[in-house]
């Protein structure tokens, strides 16, 4: 299982990003794909996730109202459109595929946002 994030970049508060996790080597549209944040001396944080079908989806409180996620399951890809973004949500983020109860990452992509 590969997952490989683009997208990341430096931004001003208030601007948007848009994400995308590529996947290969799984039943892309069998799976629950999440992304997730990391900063710094703090521990990884959920911050959404969206059904096989994309019939469902997560997010957390801090990023209600200005993300949103969705996937093409016939690109294999998710992708996390981040709008009015502040300085708080610099990270980088991870997206994440549990298979057969191993949790598979990728190596992530940084988002700065300055104030």
């Amino acid at each position: 299982v590969q997952l490989v994030e683009s997208g990341g970049g430096l931004v001003q508060a208030g601007g948007s990003l848009r994400l995308s996790c590529a996947a290969s080597g799984l039943m892309f549209a069998e799976y629950v794909i999440g992304w997730f944040r990391q900063v710094p001396g703090k521990e990884r944080e959920e911050v959404s996730s969206i059904s096989s079908t994309a019939g469902s989806t997560y997010y957390a409180d801090s990023v209600k109202g200005r993300f949103t996620i969705s996937r093409d399951n016939a690109k294999k890809t998710v992708y996390l459109q981040m709008n009015s973004l502040k300085p708080d949500d610099t990270a980088v983020y991870y997206c994440n595929v549990r298979e057969n109860g191993i949790n598979y990452w990728g190596t992530g992509t940084l988002v700065t946002v300055s104030s």
